[in-house]
């Protein structure tokens, strides 16, 4: 019998998976990630959906909390104030820094008050930097599209969801921005901020949460295009949402240019 014929998949793309449920035998099919090869079988590792490209098999997980990464432009809120910066919460097992010299390009004095740059409970749309093996993770807002959000909304989703809210370059999120006329950042890390009139915002979450829902089927794209228009709102230009949109370096978030500051973020995050 040839090496072929002993090769099988078993799982199609897009079904669910348990933690150690056999994927696949033989050895013409590659583990990725959530699957490791136990002899001549691929299973998994962690529950999930099966994605199978070619001959690769990975799980991508239904839930878990944010791993960081370096580049990965994120949501954070300020949660504490230090001598020599502040510290974030990123929805993450690990609490992130930002150092003053990554907050601001101002000369700042030892011992200087650092609440009139960012003070608890501000949000911020950051960059990571750095994560070292002692899991420090290291923040900047020196950067295009990086800023203190004011106004708007906080919604949280699933962070494994988030690549397909973003889309193939940025088109699910475009799509989501051109229909209900919002301004939104999609953080890596599943904090999402929406700035818009109130019938747009809430269009634009329900579209968001249904996305994430229904991330493991087929031909999402399109349902999400019927929706939306479907449910489509006429936003005025008297209720235009704060900031101007503009687009960023990186397809890993949209981003928005800076607002006047005027209210706190609303949040929806249980």
């Amino acid at each position: 019998m040839t090496k072929e014929a002993k090769s099988k998949l078993l799982i199609k793309d897009k079904e669910i998976a348990a933690p150690g449920e056999v994927l696949a035998t033989g050895m013409d099919f590659l583990p990725s990630y959530g699957t490791y090869r136990l002899n001549n079988e691929i299973m998994a590792n962690k529950l999930g959906v099966a994605s199978v490209v070619g001959k690769v098999i990975k799980i991508i997980p239904v839930a878990g909390r944010y791993p960081p990464k370096r580049g990965d432009v994120v949501i954070g809120k300020v949660i504490d104030v230090t001598m020599n910066g502040w510290i974030i919460d990123i929805n993450c097992a690990y609490d992130a820094m930002m150092n003053v010299k990554d907050a601001t390009s101002d000369f700042i004095k030892r011992g200087e008050n650092l609440t009139r740059f960012f003070k608890i409970g501000d949000h911020i749309v950051a960059q990571i930097t750095n994560v070292t093996s002692q899991k420090l993770v290291d923040l900047t807002v020196k950067g295009h599209g990086l800023r203190k959000i004011f106004g708007g909304r906080l919604i949280e989703v699933n962070t494994h969801k988030v690549p397909r809210i973003i889309g193939k370059q940025g088109s699910m999120v475009t799509m989501i921005k051109q229909t209900t006329g919002c301004n939104i950042i999609v953080g890596q890390n599943g904090w999402i901020w929406l700035s818009g009139t109130p019938e747009g915002e809430n269009l634009a979450v329900e579209a968001i949460k249904k996305i994430e829902r229904e991330s493991h089927l087929s031909g999402l794209t399109d349902k999400i295009k019927s929706y939306l228009e479907k449910n489509k709102v006429e936003v005025s230009q008297a209720s235009k949402p704060v900031g101007v949109e503009k687009k960023t370096q990186s397809s890993k978030a949209a981003s928005v240019s800076k607002p006047e500051p005027k209210e706190a973020v609303k949040s929806d995050k249980k």
